[in-house]
This record gives C-alpha cells, sequence and structure tokens, in this order.
C-alpha cells in the first residue's frame, strides 16, 4: 500500500512540475564531431506584456558559445513563442552535460533542461594527409571597447566649458577697455579707431556701422557735457547742447552744432528710411563727428589742476576699481563655465537615461559591486584537499570552522577546510569547503545538502526555497546541484533581503567537497558572476 501511495506522489509531483514547465530545452543533435557546432534552443510561451531575459553567455557548461542568435518572435493567439537559439562547440572529445540555463521571466528566474552530448574524435588519415609544422603564434589586436566614447564626451564637454570661459572673457575684456579710459575723449577717440577696424562700410552693414558711429558721439557727450544723450533724440539732443554750451560758457560755433546734426539726421535715415549714403558722404560723416567731438572737448572750461597727491590718490583708487571689476568678471566667467558644463551634463546624462535606462547610468556612473567584481582581474586557484580549482572574483580568504559548525559536527570531521569572500548580508557571497570525515561514512548527497541549507539557516536565512538536480564537472565529477531563493536577514539593520543561491556539492573518499555562491535576486551583474564561477570549476580526483 505504501509503495503504490509513493507511486501516485512521485506521479502527481511529476504532474504539477510538468504543469509549470515555462522553458522547453532542445538540441539539433547529441552526437557531433570536434568543432562542429551543437545548436541549443530555448522556447518559452509568455504574454505581450511579459519581459523576457535571455543571459548573454560566453560558456554553457564545458561546451563554448560560439554564436548567440537573435531571438525569434511568434505570435499565436495573443501570446508569444520567443525561441533562442544558442551555437555551441568543443574542442576535446568526450561526454558532457549542458547544464540548466537560467532565463528571467518578469524578473523570475525559470531554468532549462540539462543535455547530455558526445563529441566524437575526427579520424585523420596520416598518411594521406599531408603533414605541415606548427605556426607561430600571432598576436590579436584587442579592441578598444566603448570606454573612449565616454572619454570623447567628457573632454567635449569640458571644451566647451572653457570656450564659454575664453568667450566671456573676450566680451568682458572689451567692456573693461570701455570703462577704464582715463578721459571721455580718450575713450570716444579709440572706439572711433575700433570701429575702423571694423571695416563694416566695406562688409556693406551700413546701418551697424551709422549706429556705432553716433553712439560713440552720443556717449561722449553724455559722458563729458552731461546730457542725457542716449535717451535723447536728434532734435531734443541739438537743443540741450545749445543750452549746455551757454550756461558751461562752452565757445561752440553754430557750424559745430550743425554738422553733429547733420550727420544725426543722416544715421536716422539710414537706421529708419533704409537710405544708403555714398562712400564719400560716409567718409565725410566720420570725419564731421571726429572734429565735432574734438571741439567739443577743446569748448569744454578746464578745472582746476589737482595737486599731485590728489592726483596719485585718484589713479590708485581708479587700479583698485580695475582690480575689482576684474575680479568680479572673472568670478561671473566661472560661474558661467560651470553652469554650461553642469547643464551639458544634465543634457547628456537624460539622454542614456532615456536610451540607456537608469540602471546602466547608475552602474556606470556611481558604480555597482557586482560590476566592479564582474569586470574586475579574476584569480584561478586550488582550495581545500581534495583540491577544487576554481576562479573567483577575489582570493578567497581561508576561515576557522570551528566558528561555524557546531562541536557536534566537528567531532565526526578529520580534516575540514573553508575558504569564504564577503558574508551572507553582502552583494556576493562564496564559500568552498572541503572535508574529510573520521569514519567511513556512505555519503547522502541530498541529505548533505539539507544539513547545508540547516547551517546557513541557524546563520540567518529564512525561507528557503529548494531546488535540487544532477551536476556533472567538464572531467565527468557527479554532484549535487541545490538553487532558490531565500531571505537574509541582517542582524544589525533588522532588514531583510530576497537572495539567489546554487549550491554544488560533491563526495570523493570519505570526503565532500562544496560550492556555495549567494547574491541579491535579481542582480544580473552577479548572475553573470555564478554563471562564470561555475563554469570554472574543476575538481583534483582524490588518490585512493
Amino acid at each position: 500500500m505504501k509503495f503504490k501511495l509513493y507511486i501516485f506522489l512521485l506521479l502527481f509531483s511529476t504532474m504539477i512540475f510538468a504543469q509549470q514547465k515555462q522553458v522547453e530545452t532542445s538540441i539539433d543533435t547529441t552526437k557531433n564531431k570536434i568543432g562542429a557546432e551543437f545548436k541549443l534552443s530555448l522556447k518559452t510561451v509568455v504574454t505581450s506584456t511579459s519581459k523576457v531575459e535571455f543571459p548573454k553567455l560566453k560558456n554553457i557548461g564545458p561546451l563554448e558559445v560560439i554564436q548567440s542568435y537573435p531571438i525569434d518572435t511568434v505570435k499565436k493567439d495573443g501570446t508569444y513563442e520567443l525561441i533562442k537559439k544558442y551555437g555551441l562547440t568543443q574542442f576535446d572529445s568526450g561526454r558532457y552535460t549542458i547544464p540548466s540555463i537560467k532565463i528571467l521571466i518578469d524578473k523570475k528566474p525559470f531554468f532549462s533542461d540539462s543535455i547530455k552530448v558526445e563529441v566524437a574524435n575526427v579520424k585523420v588519415d596520416t598518411l594521406q594527409q599531408k603533414m605541415y609544422d606548427i605556426k607561430d603564434i600571432s598576436s590579436v589586436d584587442e579592441g578598444m571597447g566603448n570606454w573612449w566614447i565616454y572619454v570623447l564626451i567628457v573632454l567635449a564637454i569640458i571644451g566647451i566649458g572653457a570656450f564659454v570661459y575664453w568667450y566671456v572673457k573676450k566680451r568682458q575684456l572689451k567692456k573693461i577697455e570701455e570703462e577704464v579710459y582715463k578721459t571721455p575723449i580718450e575713450k570716444a577717440t579709440s572706439l572711433l579707431n575700433n570701429l575702423e577696424q571694423k571695416e563694416l562700410v566695406q562688409k556693406g552693414e551700413i546701418k551697424e556701422y551709422y549706429s556705432e558711429l553716433t553712439d560713440i558721439a552720443r556717449n561722449y557727450i553724455e559722458e563729458a557735457i552731461h546730457i542725457p544723450a542716449m535717451e535723447s533724440t536728434t532734435s531734443e539732443l541739438i537743443s540741450a547742447i545749445r543750452e549746455a554750451s551757454t550756461k558751461k560758457k562752452m565757445t561752440l560755433t553754430p557750424e559745430t552744432v550743425e554738422n553733429l546734426e547733420r550727420v544725426l539726421r543722416q544715421a536716422d535715415l539710414v537706421k529708419f528710411a533704409k537710405s544708403k549714403p555714398l562712400d564719400f558722404e560716409i567718409t565725410e560723416d566720420r570725419n564731421k563727428i571726429q572734429k565735432v567731438i574734438l571741439t567739443l572737448d577743446n569748448a569744454i572750461p578746464t578745472e582746476a589742476p589737482e595737486d599731485i597727491e590728489d592726483q596719485l590718490l585718484n589713479e590708485a583708487q581708479r587700479q583698485k576699481q580695475i582690480k575689482e571689476q576684474l575680479r568680479k568678471k572673472r568670478n561671473a566667467r566661472i560661474g558661467y563655465s560651470i553652469a554650461a558644463v553642469i547643464l551639458l551634463l544634465f543634457v547628456t546624462t537624460t539622454y542614456f537615461v532615456v536610451t540607456k535606462g537608469f540602471t546602466y547610468v547608475k552602474d556606470n556612473v556611481i558604480g555597482h559591486p557586482s560590476k566592479e567584481l564582474l569586470e574586475g582581474e579574476w584569480v584561478k586557484s586550488a582550495y581545500g584537499s581534495p583540491a577544487v580549482l576554481i576562479e573567483t572574483p577575489k582570493v578567497l580568504k581561508r576561515m576557522d570552522t570551528e566558528k561555524v559548525l557546531p562541536k557536534e559536527t566537528m567531532a565526526l570531521i578529520k580534516e575540514m577546510q573553508l575558504f569564504t569572500y564577503g558574508s551572507m548580508i553582502d552583494n556576493f557571497y562564496i564559500t568552498v569547503s572541503t572535508a574529510k570525515f573520521k569514519q567511513p561514512t556512505d555519503i547522502d548527497l541530498s541529505k548533505a545538502l539539507e544539513g547545508s541549507l540547516k547551517v546557513m539557516e541557524a546563520q540567518g536565512a529564512q525561507n528557503i526555497i529548494v531546488k535540487q538536480e544532477d551536476f556533472q564537472t567538464n572531467e565527468g565529477i557527479q554532484g549535487v546541484k541545490g538553487y532558490g531563493t531565500m531571505t537574509i536577514l541582517n542582524p544589525a539593520t533588522k532588514t531583510s533581503t530576497k537572495a539567489y543561491y546554487e549550491l554544488l556539492l560533491f563526495k570523493q573518499d570519505q570526503g565532500l567537497q562544496q560550492i556555495l555562491i549567494l547574491h541579491e535576486e535579481g542582480d544580473t551583474y552577479a548572475n553573470d558572476i555564478t554563471t562564470r564561477v561555475l563554469n570554472s570549476v574543476e575538481l583534483q580526483r582524490a588518490s585512493n
């Protein structure tokens, strides 16, 4: 009766797991020659709103991925059938196991079936086939990667910031030059010379030429005679000059005032009536303005000369004002440049967030601990006895086993070595352990898996979900793999984190070898680390 009940439960559980199957696994052939391609196909059926992530792999178990084919999508009755194919090969003959592959569907892990394949030797007829010497090793240039793009972007942003600084400085220096002339006549004379150097007339920019020419005259009148010339019309300005000449006792001839009025009205016609004076008229107007300014300057009554001490004091004050102006302008330039750089960084960051996603920007700019482990320099080393040869992102540190295992367990063990990196509450945790028992023991790997999970439970693991399957190394050593999720309680912060784990167990010569990898669930970089670590596992065969 019990036997029938076990058979019923076995069939029932098989039906349940068959109904929950999300990933179908197939391969085009299970027997192939060295270097030939196996095509591994993974198929899943999902809704239109589901997000499926197939892993990017360089190796799948002992086989090398030589081609990752694009995902084929087939729409069927409101669902989508996604088919992902990997081209695999192996250059050593033997029987191999393609391990299960983790696929994320809506961020939930699902696993493909493991498949056994056989790689056969290619028969070579050395009598008919010509033999050649081995060629020398040729170096292959490594690709630069994409880092140079980010360097160019940063350099471009810095260059734009420097350009903004230079451009603002140039504009500010012109302003300062205009502000620090000793006298209004010195300023007006210098600006008239600069106007001719711009060659606006030769370029056909007559309107701009007359605008600057009259502005120079108006600015001089405003600063020297103290008349609001810039805000006055031509008629108002001429009337104000005549009144000022009477009040200030300026000896001005009617011809001087008429010449000024004639040029101002000519400028009004050019600016508002689109008049086009002839070249000789433009030259005459420029000479008239220069002569008017010089005449006005000579007509202004001179004040009593200052004492030498007053002159020195005024000059010192003027130099002090110039330095203060330069300091303020420099601070303004720096502010404009920083604002330009911040704006460009914001625009660039926004672009990458929109096109690549926030996670990409955060991981590449701010950094991600698992990403740094994955892209760092890895270490391949042997741990324990019989040795476990494994490749890891960091060297594993030897731990004191008496602090980890209870005394009852240690009493049964003859020799044990434990090596770890990180801890259960870190982003990534890996342990490698080897143990030999004092008495001959028939080791049950399934029970050993349960015992290891109980040790983890004692260290803070909760809600452990376990799945179990067979595992085989590249050398053909059989073992057991347990994997699933658990909740890790942090005793310091009293917070919990959902974690994913994979645990390998092997038995050799009354000994037990274990490899545990644990990381935060959903960490894609940690998933890649786990795959690479497990693909590198090699075991030293115990000597009987």
